[in-house]
């Protein structure tokens, strides 16, 4: 498959389920959509974070080695919301190694604290937040603060689910 033709073929569920299953948990290819997502246009990039979502959900341990090169990219400015939303859906099934751990709070705090962000980003970033309160248990305080408030404030359904999931564990 020449990966990046496929990507640009068609932006549906269905085929970014078949470039996913097509890396299944292959390194190579892996590397192919990493390239792809760091260092291609615009419309491949928003493609293939895509396909890095569904692959980071299905086979976590592969996004590890591109952690740094990930949130590199989160922090450049105008970043389309599907590169944000999809790193941040990968980030919630892995273990993020120690050195990461600041940065990543750091972004997923002034995700969830935008009530200008999209739902889904705001969404993973409870769980990757509430997923780092095991090891930070002294960040659940503002986690749980940020959240009443954007209750509060009015919100969808999916992001009222989360919360309440969230603010129910002890």
């Amino acid at each position: 498959m020449n990966l990046r033709e496929q990507l640009l073929t068609e932006n549906s569920k269905e085929n970014i389920e078949l470039v996913a299953s097509w890396i299944g948990n292959n390194d190579e290819r892996f590397q192919q959509l990493m390239d792809l997502f760091l260092f291609d246009k615009y419309r491949v990039v928003q493609r293939s974070a895509h396909a890095l979502g569904k692959v980071g959900e299905k086979h976590p341990e592969m996004i590890l080695p591109y952690i740094d090169a990930m949130l590199k990219r989160m922090s450049e400015p105008d970043i389309h919301v599907a590169v944000k939303r999809n790193v941040v859906r990968a980030l919630q099934y892995i273990d993020i190694p120690e050195k990461h751990h600041g940065d990543v709070m750091n972004l997923c705090f002034d995700f969830l604290a935008d009530a200008k962000e999209a739902i889904a980003v705001r969404v993973f970033s409870m769980t990757v937040l509430d997923n780092l309160s095991k090891h930070y248990p002294e960040i659940k305080q503002e986690l749980h603060a940020i959240i009443e408030d954007q209750l509060e404030h009015g919100c969808t359904a999916a992001f009222r689910s989360r919360a309440k999931t969230i603010l129910n564990k002890k």
